[in-house]
């Protein structure tokens, strides 16, 4: 499944009602855990920055932000995860999150008719 297809198996899945319920949890659960991580690279701690994006993943994967839930996959088992490799990893997950919460917000927009 691709990022343009952001929701579809839910969709299939689940009612209108349901589906945006789950994807209004995205949309906040996304960006509480980027600012999570920004903590976690701001503190140069490997191991919690690999927890939030075991949960960003979880989250990403259940709404099909497939490339943003990749590159949290990715920056789990990245061993280079010092100062430069968090602030590398950090940078890529805002854009990859900023992405999905439009795409989200979109889905939302078009759940709500408008």
């Amino acid at each position: 499944m691709s990022d343009g297809d952001f929701a579809a198996q839910l969709a299939q899945d689940l009612d209108a009602a349901d589906l945006r319920l789950v994807v209004e949890v995205f949309v906040e659960d996304v960006g509480r855990l980027l600012g999570v991580l920004d903590g976690d690279a701001a503190r140069g701690d490997a191991d919690a920055a690999r927890r939030t994006c075991h949960s960003l993943a979880g989250a990403a994967g259940a709404v099909g932000a497939v490339a943003l839930e990749r590159a949290c996959r990715d920056a789990m088992g990245r061993t280079d995860l010092g100062a430069a490799g968090l602030a590398t990893v950090r940078a890529e997950l805002r854009v990859l999150g900023a992405a999905a919460h439009a795409a989200a917000r979109s889905c939302l927009a078009g759940l709500r008719g408008g």
